[in-house]
C-alpha cells in the first residue's frame, strides 16, 4: 500500500478574526496579554470559535541511527534503549514534567536497536527496524520502511483523537538524532550544514567539524533524491524512524484538527517533513520552545516563528511540549474566563488610552 498523504484542512482567517474580536471586549486594554492573545485566537479558530487545549497527550518516540557509527554523539548507541526503559520507569525529564502538567504520556520504540521490550501499559511498540542504516552509505530507511513508520503516526495520531485527546505533543529519543535532523533541514530548506550544525549532547569544537562533515556527506551521497524535491524519498534518505514516526504524527493529528505541540529541534525535523508533505499543518503547530542547538533559530525564523519559551532547553524527550502546554491553557482561558467590558461595567479605554490603563 503506497504512503497518502492525509488530507489538511486550513484554519478559516475569518474565524481568527472573530476571536480576536472577542479578545478585544475582554477587560483589558486592547493586545496587552501580547502573544497569548494570538495563540488563544487561532485555538479558538481550530476548535469552531472556542478554544481547547485538554486532554493532552505527549507521544515519545524512540528510534536508533546507522549514521551514530561516525562518533557524532557523546554517548553510546546503548543510551537509546536505555532510556526507553527509564521512561517507562518513571524517571526521566519527561515523567517529571508531564506528571506536573497532568498531560497523558505514551512512549513508542518507533525503531529502536534490539528485540521487542517488554510489554508496559504506556509502551506503544510498532518498531519498523532495528534502527535506520548510515545515510552517509545509502539511503537511512527503505522508501517501504518510511512509508511505515509515517502510517505508524497516523495511527498514534488516531488512537489519541478517538480516546478523547485535543491536543498531541511531539517527544524523541533517539542517539545520534540532531545529525539527521539537521540533514533534513538542510534538504528541506536549504540551510547549510556549517551554518546550523551543533553540539548535540555537548561535542567540542573539533567533533562539531566532524559531525558538520558527516552532514555534509550524507547531503552529497543524496543530492539527486534532495534535488528532485519528493518530500518522503528525501525523509527516507536521511531521517530516522522516530522523525518519520512523529512526521506522521503531526500530519494525522492536524487532519483531525487537533493541536500539535513540536518540542525542540528534533521534533521540528519532523515538523518540517510533515509541512513539505501539507503545508496547512503550520496552521495546527505549536512550538514549544527555542532549543539552544544553535541551528533551532534560524529554522524557527525560516517556519516564520519564535518558540514559546526561551528557557535553553536541549534534551528532547519532548520535555518543551509538556510546558508550553501549559502556556496554551493559559491562553484558552483568558479566551473563556475573562469578563467582558460589558458583563463587568468596566468603561473602556479612550482612544488616548488604548495601549495601558495609565
Amino acid at each position: 500500500m503506497s504512503w497518502t498523504i492525509p488530507s489538511v484542512d486550513p484554519i478559516d482567517p475569518h474565524q481568527i478574526t472573530l476571536a480576536q474580536q472577542h479578545l478585544d471586549n475582554l477587560t483589558k486594554p486592547q493586545g496587552s496579554l501580547g502573544r497569548l492573545e494570538t495563540l488563544a485566537a487561532r485555538l479558538a479558530a481550530i476548535h469552531g470559535g472556542t478554544p481547547k487545549v485538554d486532554p493532552a497527550r505527549i507521544y515519545t518516540c524512540a528510534g536508533d541511527h546507522g549514521v551514530a557509527a561516525h562518533g557524532v554523539s557523546l554517548f553510546p548507541q546503548a543510551v537509546t534503549r536505555q532510556m526507553v526503559h527509564n521512561f517507562l520507569a518513571g524517571g526521566a525529564a519527561i515523567n517529571v514534567l508531564t506528571r506536573e502538567a497532568n498531560v497523558d504520556l505514551r512512549v513508542v520504540d518507533a525503531g529502536c536497536a534490539g528485540g521487542p521490550f517488554p510489554e508496559h501499559p504506556h509502551l506503544i511498540q510498532c518498531k519498523v527496524a532495528s534502527g535506520t542504516a548510515d545515510f552517509t552509505q545509502g539511503p537511512a530507511m527503505t522508501r517501504a520502511q518510511c512509508e511505515k513508520a509515517l502510517e505508524n503516526g497516523l495511527e498514534l495520531a488516531k488512537i489519541a483523537h478517538a480516546e478523547g485527546f485535543v491536543t498531541v505533543g511531539t517527544g524523541e529519543m533517539g542517539i545520534g538524532n540532531t545529525t539527521p535532523a539537521t540533514a533534513l533541514y538542510c534538504a528541506y530548506l536549504g540551510l547549510a550544514p556549517e551554518a546550523i550544525t551543533g553540539p548535540g549532547t555537548g561535542l567540542s569544537p573539533q567533533r562539531v567539524q566532524h559531525k558538520m562533515a558527516v552532514i555534509a556527506a550524507g547531503l552529497a551521497r543524496h543530492r539527486e533524491v534532495v534535488a528532485g524535491g519528493d518530500p518522503v524519498a528525501i525523509l527516507a534518505a536521511l531521517g530516522g524512524l522516530e522523525i518519520a514516526t512523529l512526521t506522521g504524527l503531526i500530519l494525522g493529528a492536524a487532519s483531525r484538527r487537533m493541536n500539535v505541540v513540536v518540542d525542540g529541534f528534533i521534533a521540528t525535523a519532523a515538523f518540517v517533513a510533515a509541512r513539505a508533505m501539507a503545508p496547512t499543518v503550520q496552521d495546527y503547530a505549536f512550538f514549544a520552545h527555542a532549543s539552544a542547538e544553535p541551528g533551532h533559530r534560524a529554522v524557527l525564523a525560516a517556519v516564520g516563528d519564535q518558540g514559546l519559551i526561551q528557557l535553553g532547553l536541549r534534551l528532547g524527550e519532548g520535555t518543551g511540549a509538556a510546558m508550553a502546554v501549559f502556556i496554551l491553557r493559559c491562553a484558552a482561558a483568558i479566551f473563556t474566563d475573562m469578563a467582558t467590558f460589558a458583563s463587568a461595567g468596566v468603561a473602556r479605554a479612550t482612544d488616548e488610552h488604548q495601549d495601558g490603563r495609565g
